[in-house]
């Protein structure tokens, strides 16, 4: 803590000196210290993402721009690292980190908060909220968190288990906490708080698996709850007795049938990343997730909207009341959320060239959409990535859908897949160059009704039969086939234009989040571990560092002593690369994540990986029927594949089943995947959901799985 103690004592020295003048003469008054991470909406408006990060999105318009340039076009070359800092987990690692008063704060897996000396990277303190392992079952995406807020002397954090806390900033002690969302169902908290006007605004997750979504408003000093907006109608279409109300008794209700899944099951639409406010209109605009379950068949038969899906939404920042939408994908059948970053900026789109302040969003449906942020009203929408569900849309933003892409048990190869154009990872915006930088990605899905489908607690419930088109035993080939469909690019996308300005091609998909600076840069860390900075007018290459591990999060930058540091978390892990095990590139390792932060002549080094050996040889002979196979296959791919992997090859964050000494044994297997023997690690019983001939169906599968794989190693494939 003698760090932190320098931090907060400084102002208190120098008033101390100024009372030890001569008696004789009154000294002039001290200037009051300022208290530490005093932030309130004033500073946080005015900030302009200059010396500090206050907030997820460096201002509250979410742009991702600094006005530093000490670090610039001319000098970025000489970035070095100064300090490194292990997160202790080799989890996923999302956070953007929030730095106020020299202090930066971070969050890793399992929602861990840690405070550090934003210049040296020493720890100041850390706050486990100590999450019940067994919830990681509920977590569609890993067990990441994006990131912290600070307000009046507080931390706030969402936890992966639904409880919303509110930390000491100076030592990390527990101020409040409340639960935000029923415990007994499969809710998740992975986005960052955001606080406006002594408001804590969160959301949650959770749609993968059966869930009614809402935005939560709670008092920042107490903790009490002050509003809530529900994104989905109450299941019998009765008043909710909160603010959501009236929007659904005047127009959201009508878009959704009586009968469905989502009458039992909640609908989805959880609010589990982008919130934005706009100052200008003071109002609060959030992003809409997909529906519960994702095939609208299952869902609601009777082919409606569903309201608020997949929907931009804009309430008033006091009350919570409704005041417009817009629908990026109405009655979502894919997973396309628009819960991706949500940016404000005023661009010459008004009469005459005038400005118009905008909101824009690049969501997972493959679009650029500006829309007028007082109002909502769509402006235009443009393809960004090839697409295959629609041709276009309309008018008034509507997709002109391809009727095939509205699938039924014939699988529909499909681009943007569920992983979308552009997931999580925090879009930037420059307002000098006027243009948008997109973390794009191709990533297809064969997507196809599932013929068994029915209502599981503690399992996704899509209604999407995620074996089509899987082959029995599916050989390295196929794998290495599948990887070479997967792309990636840096897009500089010109939303006056309406056209990309240039275009950086990646090796891969599920690159990284992007920084902008006044110094002429793009910041943005990729999949294989580069972190790279770009001419933010050319997308010229300046500089390149990699950081040994996965670089998706989004980069931030602030300044001390003069200095401008550039900082991002590394790790491997998140929806992707946890469950992406073919896409793999064994030259980043899946290591503990990291805080990695350079300035200009900076010396330090990044350490190396230390990973324990994987013994990649199969540890049972192969067995089973072509029955009993085929059957394998539908049950893992339905149970098994979003944590370790489609094809059973696993990235690494969580075990390789096909190398695991327990698929040797029935027994051992059977006490995993059914007794819960390893429930204190995440991994809890599936025996209300599968049968011990699946159980052993799914083993035969993996064993196949592991004896292709060492036959192609041995025939030098």
């Amino acid at each position: 803590m003698a760090a932190l103690s320098r931090i907060f004592l400084a102002g208190s020295a120098l008033a101390l000196l100024a009372a030890c003048g001569p008696k004789e003469t009154a000294p002039a008054p001290a200037p009051e210290a300022k208290a530490f991470a005093a932030v309130d909406t004033a500073r946080i408006e005015t900030a302009s993402a200059g010396a500090e990060w206050l907030t997820y999105g460096g201002t509250y318009d979410e742009q991702r721009h600094s006005s530093l340039d000490a670090v610039n076009k001319d000098n970025v070359d000489q970035l070095g690292v100064a300090w490194t800092f292990d997160l202790a987990t080799n989890r996923g690692v999302e956070v953007t980190p929030v730095v106020v008063d020299g202090v930066m704060f971070v969050t890793s897996a399992w929602s861990v908060v840690y405070a550090l000396d934003a210049k040296t990277g020493e720890m100041l303190w850390e706050h486990d909220p100590d999450v019940d392992r067994a919830v990681g079952v509920n977590a569609c995406c890993d067990v990441v968190n994006r990131g912290v807020a600070v307000y009046d002397g507080k931390i706030y954090v969402g936890i992966i288990d639904g409880r919303l806390q509110a930390l000491d900033a100076k030592t990390g002690d527990l101020v409040w906490e409340t639960v935000t969302v029923d415990q007994s169902k499969p809710y998740t908290i992975t986005g960052a708080p955001r606080v406006v006007n002594g408001k804590v605004l969160i959301g949650n997750g959770g749609a993968e698996l059966g869930v009614r979504g809402y935005l939560s408003a709670y008092d920042a000093e107490t903790g009490d709850r002050v509003w809530r907006f529900y994104t989905v109608p109450n299941p019998q279409k009765q008043p909710d007795g909160e603010v959501s109300d009236t929007a659904f008794e005047q127009i959201g209700n009508a878009t959704w049938g009586d009968e469905g899944a989502w009458v039992t099951d909640g609908g989805g639409g959880t609010v589990w990343d982008s919130i934005v406010y706009d100052e200008v209109n003071d109002q609060i605009i959030f992003g809409v997730g997909n529906g519960s379950p994702w095939n609208r068949t299952f869902r609601d038969p009777s082919a409606g909207d569903n309201l608020f899906l997949s929907s931009i939404v804009a309430v008033d920042a006091n009350t919570g009341e409704y005041k417009w939408h817009f629908q990026t994908t109405p009655g979502d059948n894919w997973d396309y959320t628009a819960t991706q970053t949500i940016i404000l900026a005023d661009l010459p789109l008004g009469e005459g060239g005038a400005p118009r302040r905008v909101a824009m969003q690049a969501p997972k449906n493959g679009f650029f959409y500006v829309i007028d942020a007082a109002t909502g009203e769509f402006i235009s929408g443009d393809a960004f990535v090839p697409l295959n569900w629609a041709t276009g849309l309309d008018e008034n933003g509507r997709p002109i859908e391809v009727p095939e892409a509205r699938y039924g048990k014939v699988p529909y190869n499909q681009l943007p897949g569920p992983l979308g154009a552009h997931n999580w990872h925090p879009m930037a915006f420059n307002p000098d160059l006027n243009l948008a930088y997109i973390p794009a990605q191709e990533i297809p899905q064969a997507y196809a009704e599932d013929p068994r489908f029915f209502t599981k607690e503690i399992k996704w419930n899509t209604g999407a039969d995620f074996s089509a088109g899987v082959p029995t035993v599916a050989t390295p080939e196929v794998a290495k086939f599948l990887r070479s469909t997967l792309k990636g690019r840096l897009i500089a996308w010109d939303p006056v234009a309406r056209e990309p300005r240039w275009t950086v091609e990646h090796g891969n998909a599920w690159n990284g989040g992007v920084l902008s600076t006044a110094g002429g840069l793009v910041f943005q860390g990729k999949l294989n571990g580069d972190f790279v900075a770009y001419d933010a007018a050319t997308g010229d290459k300046l500089w390149s560092r990699n950081v040994k591990s996965g670089a998706g999060a989004g980069p931030g930058t602030y300044m001390i002593d003069g200095e401008q540091y550039v900082t991002i978390a590394t790790g491997w892990g998140s929806a992707f690369a946890l469950s992406a095990g073919f896409a793999y590139d064994e030259k980043v390792p899946s290591t503990v994540g990291k805080i990695v932060t350079f300035k200009l002549g900076g010396t330090g080094e990044i350490p190396d990986a230390d990973l324990p050996a994987i013994d990649r040889t199969p540890k049972a002979e192969p067995f089973g029927t072509e029955a009993q196979l085929a059957e394998g296959v539908v049950d893992y791919a339905r149970n098994c594949a979003v944590c370790h992997g489609p094809l059973a090859v696993s990235s690494g964050v969580l075990p390789d089943l096909r190398w695991s000494a327990i698929s040797a044994n029935p027994d051992s297997w059977k006490g995993v995947v059914l007794e819960g023997h390893y429930s204190a690690n995440g991994m809890v019983s599936f025996a209300d959901y599968l049968s011990e001939d699946d159980v052993e169906a799914i083993r035969a599968y993996v064993l196949a799985q592991a004896h292709a794989a060492a036959a192609a190693d041995d025939s030098g494939e």
